[in-house]
């Protein structure tokens, strides 16, 4: 019983050390698919910030520039009479503003995101990384376990291979013992069942001694008859 236990248990720990193993290599395929997109997006998001940037800087020197003719060209001109009703002076473009505006913004929210992803890359990775430590604990732990017990069960099969020796070697002992019962048992029975006859032969022999004794005494046969 107690091998078959330690059996049991061994096969259950092999069980859960493999799924382990196959669980931390699940865990490391997807790890590295979550770094293969972590760096995609990253890249993305940079490409997409200098390609942004670069655009609004043109823009912006574009802009300036146009700003910095429109006001030359104002101080050149003579004082003159206060311009005709509709006319406005040069202001800053407000579409242009609105332009560079939505680009800074899709630029800031590409470097949020890049941090986002950054952050999140490295929470994943510590994640994976306190997993894969906690698994190989266990595994380890397991594995003593399993040599312990794999140790255990070699002793119990060794003291059962030496129970099984004296078990046979006492039988052996009580079938002999059993055998010569049985003689002494048949050897009594033949001495009980034939105790009067041999008795009997043994008086007879008895007499025929006493009668050898009588007349190697030199009694008489007539007497010897008599008595």
């Amino acid at each position: 019983m107690n091998i078959d236990e330690l059996t049991r248990a061994i096969e259950q720990l092999k069980a859960e050390v493999a799924e382990l193993q196959v669980q931390m290599k699940r865990a490391g395929e997807d790890r590295e698919k979550q770094n293969k997109e972590f760096q995609v997006t990253v890249a993305d998001q940079r490409a997409t910030q200098k390609l942004l940037a670069a655009a609004l800087n043109i823009l912006k020197g574009f802009y300036e520039k146009a700003a910095l003719v429109q006001k030359n060209a104002k101080a050149a001109q003579p004082a003159g009479p206060p311009p005709p009703p509709g006319f406005k002076s040069y202001e800053k473009n407000a579409s242009s503003g609105g332009v560079m505006g939505m680009m800074q913004n899709i630029i800031n929210d590409a470097k949020a995101m890049e941090a986002e992803a950054i952050r999140g890359e490295e929470d994943s990775q510590k994640a994976y990384e306190d997993f894969v430590k906690d698994t190989n604990d266990s595994v380890e732990e397991k594995s003593k376990d399993i040599t312990n017990k794999s140790s255990a069960r070699a002793k119990a099969e060794a003291r059962k291979v030496e129970a099984e020796t004296e078990r046979d070697a006492v039988m052996g002992e009580l079938e002999q013992l059993s055998s010569a019962n049985a003689d002494l048992h048949k050897s009594c029975d033949y001495t009980l069942k034939n105790f009067e006859l041999r008795q009997s032969t043994r008086d007879d022999e008895i007499e025929a001694l006493k009668q050898s004794i009588a007349i190697f005494s030199g009694a008489s046969f007539g007497a010897f008859m008599q008595r």
